[in-house]
């Protein structure tokens, strides 16, 4: 059983700490909360606290994008496991040191891209490896949605790790990096960025090449409610994934050609983000080796460098 505690307690804090009870390998011992929120009847640490609580394994960290580099480094030197909210970083410098903290101190760190430990994931891979849509050629995906521009929202605020690409763009880049595993795959070749009145990017389109050979359109906003899926274009089949980013315990692949159209139907025992607590406690365990549907921290570099070319002008 791995001993959780989570450092703030916004909506994913909340979302950890509801989540955690569908699990059978995990348990939530203490949360640290500088808003004073509390969950249940546990007890609200302070950061430091929690960060040296003996009685803990693990620790979630839910708190400002801007703060989790800081929070990296004080829990690898405690030696906790950490999964962190995504983007674990701001900047690509920041990427580099918190990855030079978690190897020394030889923790275990993984990104909280929910959606990778999810059976629909796990599934549309088995799909594709089982050659049912032929070679992709091309992939387009897309996460938007409407907020209010807000100066003093971390969506908005330029110091708080705010825009579209940082708080989204991890989406369908991690989902290009189920088919490009190394940095070198992938070559942008245009994109095309708007500014929000408080300077951060409030919505972003990428074509990028993967391998020399997948065409792959990308679009994320702040502004704006987009379609939200993904499609895959194979030489035989094209593969349809309605809802990517956030599947439920039951969800669907549609798979369609010229001469034939059929649904994949996928059923989880576990919501979405028990899933990913699920499996990372299991790595924690030692119980599992394969990390191929977990975000760790080399698949964070990456998905961070690809980040800030999309992001510089």
């Amino acid at each position: 059983m791995i001993k959780w505690g989570i450092l703030g307690l916004g909506k994913m804090g909340l979302a950890f700490a509801n989540s955690i009870k569908e699990t059978s390998n995990s348990k939530l011992i203490s949360i640290a909360s500088k808003s004073g929120k509390t969950f249940n009847n546990y007890k609200n640490e302070d950061y430091e606290s929690l960060i040296n609580n003996q009685n803990i394994d693990a620790v979630y960290i839910s708190t400002l994008n801007n703060t989790h580099l800081e929070l990296i480094k004080k829990l690898s030197k405690a030696s906790k496991n950490i999964l962190c909210e995504k983007p674990f970083s701001i900047t690509l410098a920041e990427a580099v040191e918190a990855q030079k903290n978690v190897k020394n101190y030889k923790i275990n760190f993984f990104e909280g891209i929910a959606y990778y430990s999810h059976p629909q994931t796990i599934e549309l891979l088995k799909i594709i490896n089982r050659d049912e849509i032929g070679e992709i050629k091309k992939i387009e995906s897309s996460f938007g949605f409407k907020a209010k521009v807000k100066p003093d929202s971390r969506l908005f605020n330029k110091n708080l790790g705010g825009g579209a690409i940082l708080d989204v763009g991890c989406y369908p880049i991690s989902f290009l990096m189920l088919f490009c595993k190394k940095l070198d795959e992938f070559r942008i070749k245009s994109k095309k960025l708007s500014l929000s009145s408080t300077g951060v990017d409030d919505e972003a389109q990428a074509e990028i090449i993967c391998n020399n050979s997948i065409e792959a359109k990308i679009h994320v906003s702040l502004k704006s409610n987009l379609p939200n899926n993904c499609t895959i274009y194979g030489t035989k089949r094209n593969l349809i994934i309605s809802n990517p980013w956030l599947p439920q315990k039951k969800s669907v692949l549609e798979v369609n050609s010229n001469n034939r159209y059929y649904k994949n139907f996928i059923n989880s025992k576990l919501s979405l983000y028990a899933n990913q607590i699920q499996n990372v406690s299991d790595i924690f365990l030692s119980q599992k080796k394969d990390i191929t549907n977990l975000f760790d921290i080399e698949k964070s570099l990456i998905c961070l460098n690809l980040i800030e070319k999309w992001r510089s002008n």
